[in-house]
């Protein structure tokens, strides 16, 4: 259910705030530590960014998508790995409770993660299942009441901060069709998490491996019927994908914002950079690739909160905003000049930082495959 117009105005200033008064003065700070402050993790909790998506009856805002979005493209004002402190709770995460729980696993789970009580994590990839998901190999096997769960999950955002994972794990033969999810809390024996990866870009925003030697998973945590979890798991991606085609746009904007600013001080030959017709190419071209990118995210959340079909259109904005943040990066790099690789100003971490957007959720060539076969199937 849509929040009133006043309500949802309010949030939106509100986020926008905390943005430029809190996030943004500390992005080289926690670039520099590789964490978040845990005082400006309470105040995202109280600020309940992390039931963005959680439905009200449970605790959560409940925001449809197009709002979810909206608020998106706010935070992308600021490094992303601040979104990540909430991102799994408010999408990979806690998506496929939503969506395939019972209601009794509901009720157990979802206030918690509205609250931020409970981190939420969800652990798909492997280290020979990437692109290629419905090839995992980590094994539930039915033993009484439980599943023994043992493998190693891969490249797991929020690992280290998790009390809950969301695994997809093989309960039946090769294929999509013998994989099903389980909701699996860390503190199960069996459960261990590896050391934070070092990593281009995101500092702050910890994946690490994630293993399970013969966990026992109580069968009630399963979620749906068994061989059910890769379709949920593509069900989640789809709409994972939006939240993360917003986020590029959110960060494209503040790239072009720190670019005119720029741009509009800097002198060379006598006049303002801002003069000169290559620059204003290249600003002209990040403007109009992130309007483009923007109506697309739009209008795709209206369709999906319509009920319309959205596996191609979320897919095709993840792909067009994830390519289009990576060129409007590159361009301010560009226009910033030498200024734009030394750190004091940003910019180099923003590029290194939108890197991984073009690869995580299905990278850009896997997003290609979607939309291709979505449009055969519809037949053009």
């Amino acid at each position: 259910m849509a929040l009133d117009q006043e309500t949802f105005d309010q949030l939106i200033k509100t986020v926008r705030r905390f943005v430029e008064e809190r996030l943004r003065p500390l992005e080289g700070a926690v670039e520099a530590a590789d964490a978040v402050p845990a005082d400006l993790v309470a105040e995202m909790r109280d600020l309940g960014f992390f039931g963005l998506s959680i439905p009200q009856e449970y605790g959560g805002l409940g925001l449809t998508m197009s709002e979810e979005v909206r608020v998106v493209l706010e935070l992308g004002r600021t490094t992303p790995a601040f979104r990540s402190v909430f991102g799994t709770n408010v999408g990979i995460g806690s998506q496929a409770l939503i969506m395939s729980g019972s209601e009794a696993q509901k009720a157990e789970w979802l206030p918690r993660i509205a609250s931020g009580e409970i981190i939420t994590s969800f652990a798909l990839t492997e280290p020979e299942a990437g692109s290629d998901s419905a090839s995992v190999q980590t094994r539930a096997l039915l033993d009484g009441g439980h599943y023994l769960l043992s493998g190693s999950k891969r490249y797991i955002t929020n690992a280290d901060k998790a009390s809950l994972f969301t695994v997809m794990a093989r309960t039946g033969g090769p294929g999509a069709r013998g994989v099903s999810a389980f909701l699996v809390p860390a503190d199960l024996p069996g459960v261990g998490i590896g050391l934070p990866e070092k990593k281009m870009g995101q500092q702050g925003a910890h994946v690490c491996d994630v293993n399970f030697d013969e966990v026992r998973v109580p069968a009630g945590n399963r979620l749906g019927a068994e061989g059910e979890g890769f379709k949920i798991a593509m069900r989640v991606l789809d709409r994972g994908r939006l939240h993360i085609a917003a986020l590029c746009v959110g960060i494209a904007e503040r790239l072009i914002r720190d670019c005119v600013a720029y741009a509009g001080e800097r002198t060379q030959f006598g006049q303002k950079i801002a003069e000169f017709q290559l620059i204003k190419a290249m600003i002209a071209d990040s403007k109009t690739e992130t309007m483009a990118a923007r109506a697309l995210v739009l209008q795709i959340a209206g369709q999906k909160d319509a009920g319309e079909p959205s596996t191609m259109e979320a897919a095709a904005a993840k792909y067009f905003a994830s390519e289009t943040v990576g060129r409007v990066a590159d361009r301010a790099v560009q226009i910033f000049g030498g200024a734009g690789y030394i750190a004091d100003y940003g910019i180099e971490r923003l590029y290194r930082d939108v890197r991984l957007f073009r690869l995580y959720e299905g990278t850009s060539q896997i997003q290609q495959l979607i939309i291709a076969a979505e449009v055969m199937k519809r037949g053009g």
